[in-house]
């Protein structure tokens, strides 16, 4: 959001900044995790099983989004999804996604 690249999506930028968009999430039960090295993400992994976070695995990299969070936060939740498979595209990541329902 911080270039605009966003902007032609129809999401709007958040209200926040990025330390209170972390205090959030810690305050509603998620944790940050600090990705190191190069993007070189496979694929982009949306979870949609309600209360369950899947593990990062360095050596494997997978872009995590558990899209179940995003009623938390009263987001648009298809959007929310859009918008965070377009954040590994324009990374230069995959082209595939995930569905996690169970």
């Amino acid at each position: 959001w911080l270039t605009g690249r966003f902007d032609d999506m129809g999401y709007p930028r958040p209200e926040f900044d990025a330390d209170q968009g972390a205090k959030a999430v810690k305050e509603a039960g998620g944790f940050i995790e600090m990705h190191h090295g190069s993007h070189e993400e496979k694929v982009v992994l949306i979870n949609l099983v309600e209360n369950k976070t899947l593990e990062s695995q360095e050596d494997d990299q997978r872009f995590i989004v558990d899209g179940w969070a995003a009623g938390k936060f009263d987001l648009d939740v298809p959007n929310f999804l859009v918008a965070a498979a377009a954040t590994v595209e324009m990374l230069g990541g995959p082209k595939k996604a995930k569905i996690i329902v169970a």
